[in-house]
């Protein structure tokens, strides 16, 4: 379940995508900036519609075990029951930036890490929780507890109220050594513990598909329920990333470079890299995030440059990326069109396109975006490479990883072979890789990674382009810097 579009899928015990259903969630318009939020009950609906629609197409296999993962931050209020009582606020969402400072004030970033090992900002789900309290007390009191989607489907289906362990880390209230919910942090926001559910890790058997979720999404009784985990998390297991040492690259609305390593002895040095830590969906596994828009400023290319020719679907960016020109373009873009969260939160930042001509063409632009995008995260592995995580390569997923032209422009940017596995859709496969870890499927995770990680093609940096692609770095690393305040003004 991610920020814009929600995805079912049912693997057969060898790795075979035997159904694939998606469904598009657009963020109701809001009259003021900077609010995002997702109407809780269309986001159910497409999650109803899209397992009844694999489960349909699976009939004659019956679906066995069930797992579910999602975007982080955005907690959803329920009752008791699990009856959604409202909307969910998504990260990108302005509100709670004061609570921030407050936090600040109170531990220190780095007191606060040593907690939870993440760095302060308002997209958690612990500022807008805060703000919520304060600001629209009527429609926080409607909750009995605040569930994040990955965890909430599994209880809209049949099971106890609980959160998983990488995603708990999402809300700023968790603390990775205990790994449970940190009394201090409660203590701070006063938010009784009892408003969120137990912390499990992910791979959990937390419950059985009731009969009348069966019956409605045309699912066998007795379906197993299991805990997934924050999406990049699942994504990084579904491309075989399941030992230290390996990193993924998740391209959807957000891109996310996702390293996995063991616990670190020296975490200071990770937050001097501007890096979190959050549990992996395996035991004694740890990963953190690089991340920033990445499909969703492809998307707004699409429909800002193409809005006549959205009838042609699948085939609008096949063409497309015809379009692209060979070689790097003369263009730097800043892919600061939302306010980026990572390394630094940015309010005030816009995105950049520089270097236009009236020779330049869409096909340019397209590619200077998807290069922008990908500047974004280099000084960030270089940061990974100084602190020894030995990165040999990168495995590519999510829907950008279909994009040839864009993975070979990682490639050339980072130096570092991208390999596209056969199943793109990685997070969906991690989840059903989880469900038959649960469930005695795979013994192992190697045995897992065996049946569903298989590599389609590998993108091979090429020394020239990637020597035009360093000067332009250096270049992208001044585009910040030399238009902040004027951006700031605007």
């Amino acid at each position: 379940m991610g920020t814009t579009v929600c995805k079912a899928a049912v693997f057969s015990e060898a790795g075979r995508c035997l159904a694939l259903a998606a469904r598009e969630y657009p963020t109701p318009p809001s009259a003021a900036a900077g609010l995002a939020e997702l109407d809780s009950q269309a986001v159910w609906r497409c999650t109803r519609e899209v397992i009844a629609e694999v489960a349909a197409a699976t009939r004659n296999d019956p679906v066995t075990a069930l797992c579910a993962g999602s975007m982080g931050e955005a907690m959803v209020p329920v009752s008791r029951q699990c009856e959604l009582r409202g909307n969910s606020i998504l990260c990108s969402d302005a509100r709670g930036s004061e609570y921030v400072a407050a936090l600040e004030q109170a531990f220190g970033q780095e007191a606060f890490y040593r907690i939870n090992p993440n760095l302060l900002g308002p997209n958690y789900s612990l500022p807008k929780l805060l703000w919520l309290r304060e600001h629209d007390p009527r429609r926080f009191a409607q909750a009995d507890k605040y569930l994040l989607w990955g965890d909430l489907v599994p209880c809209l289906l049949g099971a106890e109220p609980f959160t998983s362990n990488s995603l708990a880390n999402r809300t700023l209230l968790f603390d990775l050594d205990r790994n449970d919910w940190s009394e201090t942090l409660l203590a701070w926001s006063g938010l009784d513990r009892r408003l969120f559910g137990r912390v499990v890790p992910g791979g959990t058997r937390v419950g059985t598909l009731s009969a009348a979720a069966a019956a409605e999404l045309g699912l066998p009784p007795g379906v197993i329920l299991v805990a997934g985990g924050h999406d990049q998390c699942c994504n990084a297991l579904g491309c075989g990333a399941i030992a230290a040492g390996t990193a993924v690259c998740g391209i959807g609305t957000y891109e996310c470079l996702t390293p996995v390593f063991a616990k670190p002895a020296d975490p200071a040095r990770l937050l001097a890299a501007r890096l979190n830590q959050e549990h992996h969906l395996l035991p004694e596994l740890y990963v953190a995030f690089l991340y920033n828009q990445a499909g969703a400023l492809v998307k707004w290319f699409r429909d800002t440059f193409c809005a006549g020719e959205q009838s042609a679907g699948a085939d609008l960016y096949a063409r497309l990326n015809a379009e692209l020109p060979a070689d790097p373009t003369r263009l730097l873009v800043l892919p600061h069109f939302e306010a980026p969260q990572w390394p630094r939160h940015l309010p005030d930042s816009a995105g950049v396109i520089l270097g236009l001509h009236t020779a330049t063409t869409r096909g340019d632009i397209l590619k200077a975006i998807m290069e922008g995008a990908t500047y974004y995260f280099a000084d960030g592995l270089a940061a990974l490479r100084e602190l020894g995580a030995g990165l040999t390569g990168l495995v590519a997923s999510g829907g950008g990883a279909k994009s040839d032209a864009w993975l070979q422009i990682k490639a050339d940017i980072f130096d570092l072979p991208v390999v596209r596995p056969r199943t793109v859709d990685a997070g969906l496969a991690g989840c059903a890789m989880l469900a038959g870890l649960a469930t005695g499927v795979f013994g192992s995770p190697a045995d897992a990674a065996r049946a569903f990680v298989h590599p389609e093609r590998t993108f091979v940096p090429d020394p020239k382009r990637h020597a035009i692609y360093q000067e332009k770095q250096a270049l992208f690393r001044q585009l910040y810097p030399v238009t902040k305040d004027l951006l700031k003004q605007l």
